[in-house]
C-alpha cells in the first residue's frame, strides 16, 4: 500500500464513500492504538461507541494502523452478511486491501498478499476445524458486535494476539459468560448525548404508551417468550394502540416497527392496510435475498413508507432516512434495545431530529435511550446491573394496578373480598411487629388457601382455583420483592416454587380435616 493509498482523505471505493474522521473518532484511534502499542502481544480491550457512532470506520483505521506498525495481519470477525461486505466496503475505502472469507472460500489463495481478512464466525470456524493455520502470522482480531457470545468458539484459534471487541453495549449476551472474562479492559467513547449535542447523531423525542405487560413470560434466554409476546401484541388493544399511536405521532413519516414475531409483523402489515396506509411492507428472515433487496429498496426510495419487521434490522441495516422507530415489543435485553432505537439515530442533510415510541415500557425498563449508563461499572460487575435493572423492573411493574379478571372472581363466591389483599400493607405490618419479612408471604399463603378450600369440596376443584389463581399470586410475589432486597430472579423463581407448593400442602391440609370433622 502506498503512502497515498493510506492517506486520511475521503476516497470513493467499491461504492462505499469514507468521510473525513470526526474528531471524537480520531480520539477514540489514538486511545486505542496507542493502548495496542503499549500492552503484550495478547491485550484483550472492549471499545464501546454508541450505535450510529461509526464503530466500522474507527476499527477499520485501527486495522490499517496496526498493519503499518506491525506488518501483522488483521482478522475481524462478523456475525451478518450485511456487517461482512460493510467492513469490506469501509476498508478499500481507506486504502486497505482485503480478503473476505465467504462460504464459498475454501482456502486463501495467495495468503502473503493480503494483510486484512474478514469473516463471518460460522464459516471460519468450520474453516479452523478443517485447518488451524487457515489464516496465519495474524497479530490483532477484531471482534464486531463483541457483546454476541458466538465469537467465543474462534478465540481458541488466537490465543496469543492482540484482541479489540466493539460494541454499543458492553453486556454479554449470555449471563454466564460475561464480557470481561475475554476482555482485560474497557475503553469508552462518546456518549449519546455528546453525540447528539455535537449533531453528529439525530436528536430523540420519545413517547411511552403505557402497557400491561403481566401476560409476559421470561425465557432461558432471559428475555420474554416470543409466544407470550405474540400473544400480547397480536390482541386488538395492542393493535389499535399501535395505530393510534402511529397516527398521533408518526403519521407521513419514514417509519421502521419492530415486532416481537412474524405473526404480529403480519398483522400489523394487514391493520394498517385496513386503515387505509398503502405504503406499508412487512419483512423477516425468510424473505430470500432478492426479496430483501427489493423490499429495503423500496424503503429507502419512498418518502412516507412504513416498515413492519421481526428482529432482522437490529445489526447491519443502515437507512439514514428512518424519521421514526416504533418499539412494538417490549425486551429485556439492553443491547436489543440500543440497536432498534439506533436505526433511526443518522443524521443526514435533511434530518436533525427522530421520534421513538415506545409500546413496550422499555424506557421505563432501562431508561431513555440518551441517557448516561456507567459503562465501566457494567462491564465490571454485569450481575449487578442485570439484578438491579430486574428489581427496577419489578418495582415498575408494581405501578400498573394488577386487575383480577370478573371470570376469576366468580369463581370464589365465599370470602370474595380475601382475593384483594394489600401485600404492602402485611408486609409492613410484620416490619412494625419486628417480626421476618416472610412472614408475610405466611400470611398470603394463608390468605389463599383459606380462599380456595372454602371454595372447593375436593383438591381437584382447588388445584383449578390454584391455577386459576396464578397471575395473582405472581402479583402478589412482586410486589413481595420489592420490599426487600433479595431480588433476582432466581429468587423470584425460588419463593414462587415455595410459594406454590406450601399453598397446595395447606390447602390439602384444611380439606383432609374438613373431611374427618364431617
Amino acid at each position: 500500500m502506498s503512502e497515498e493509498q493510506m492517506s486520511d482523505k475521503s476516497v470513493v471505493q467499491s461504492n462505499f464513500f469514507v468521510k473525513e474522521l470526526y474528531p471524537y473518532q480520531k480520539t477514540s484511534i489514538e486511545r486505542i492504538v496507542s493502548r495496542l502499542n503499549q500492552g503484550p502481544h495478547n491485550n484483550n480491550i472492549l471499545f464501546q461507541l454508541p450505535t450510529g457512532g461509526g464503530k466500522t470506520i474507527i476499527f477499520s483505521h485501527i486495522a490499517r494502523e496496526f498493519i503499518k506498525e506491525t506488518k501483522k495481519k488483521v482478522l475481524i470477525l462478523t456475525h451478518r452478511i450485511e456487517l461482512l461486505h460493510q467492513t469490506s466496503s469501509c476498508l478499500s475505502g481507506i486504502g486497505v486491501d482485503n480478503f473476505v472469507v465467504s462460504s464459498e472460500v475454501k482456502e486463501v489463495e495467495g495468503p502473503d498478499a493480503y494483510y486484512c481478512f474478514i469473516a463471518m464466525v460460522e464459516t471460519l470456524n468450520n474453516r479452523l476445524q478443517d485447518d488451524p493455520d487457515f489464516i496465519q502470522n495474524v497479530g490483532l482480531v477484531i471482534v464486531d458486535e463483541a457483546h454476541n457470545n458466538s465469537f467465543r468458539k474462534i478465540f481458541q484459534y488466537f490465543k496469543n494476539v492482540n484482541m479489540l471487541g466493539v460494541t454499543a453495549t458492553p453486556l454479554s449476551s449470555n449471563r454466564n459468560l460475561p464480557l470481561n472474562k475475554n476482555y482485560d479492559e474497557l475503553i469508552i467513547g462518546a456518549s449519546i448525548l455528546s453525540l447528539v449535542d455535537k449533531h453528529f447523531l439525530c436528536k430523540p423525542t420519545s413517547y411511552t404508551y403505557d402497557v400491561n405487560l403481566g401476560a409476559l413470560r421470561v425465557g432461558i434466554n432471559g428475555d420474554y417468550t416470543v409466544s407470550s409476546s405474540e400473544r400480547l401484541y397480536g390482541g386488538f388493544d395492542m393493535q389499535e394502540k399501535l395505530i393510534t399511536a402511529y397516527r398521533e405521532r408518526s403519521l407521513g413519516k419514514k417509519t421502521l416497527i419492530f415486532n416481537p414475531g412474524i405473526r404480529v409483523s403480519w398483522m400489523v402489515y394487514d391493520m394498517f392496510k385496513e386503515n387505509g396506509i398503502e405504503h406499508v411492507k412487512h419483512l423477516d428472515s425468510t424473505f430470500s435475498d432478492q426479496e430483501r433487496r427489493d423490499t429495503l429498496d423500496w424503503f429507502r426510495n419512498t418518502p412516507n413508507a412504513v416498515l413492519t419487521s421481526v428482529g432482522i434490522l437490529t445489526t447491519g441495516f443502515d437507512e439514514p432516512s428512518v424519521e421514526t422507530i416504533i418499539l412494538n415489543r417490549a425486551t429485556r435485553s439492553l443491547t436489543l434495545y440500543h440497536q432498534m432505537i439506533g436505526r433511526g439515530s443518522r443524521v443526514t442533510p435533511t434530518k436533525k431530529n427522530f421520534s421513538i415510541i415506545d409500546l413496550g415500557n422499555n424506557i421505563n425498563r432501562f431508561g431513555l435511550w440518551e441517557s448516561s449508563l456507567d459503562w465501566e461499572d457494567v462491564f465490571i460487575n454485569p450481575d449487578k446491573f442485570l439484578d438491579q435493572n430486574y428489581f427496577d423492573e419489578l418495582e415498575k411493574q408494581r405501578e400498573l394496578n394488577y386487575t383480577i379478571p370478573d371470570e376469576v372472581i366468580d369463581l370464589f363466591p365465599t370470602r370474595t373480598e380475601d382475593l384483594f389483599l394489600d401485600v404492602e400493607d402485611i408486609y409492613e405490618g410484620c416490619m412494625d411487629r419486628g417480626e421476618k419479612a416472610s412472614n408475610s408471604l405466611d400470611i398470603c399463603i394463608s390468605n389463599h388457601a383459606k380462599l380456595i378450600s372454602d371454595n372447593s369440596t375436593e383438591f381437584a376443584e382447588a388445584e383449578i382455583l390454584i391455577e386459576k389463581l396464578d397471575d395473582s399470586i405472581r402479583h402478589r410475589l412482586k410486589i413481595y420483592t420489592t420490599c426487600i432486597t433479595k431480588s433476582t430472579k432466581s429468587y423470584l423463581n425460588y419463593i414462587y416454587d415455595t410459594y406454590q407448593r406450601r399453598l397446595k400442602i395447606e390447602v390439602k391440609k384444611t380439606l383432609r380435616e374438613r373431611e374427618d370433622d364431617e
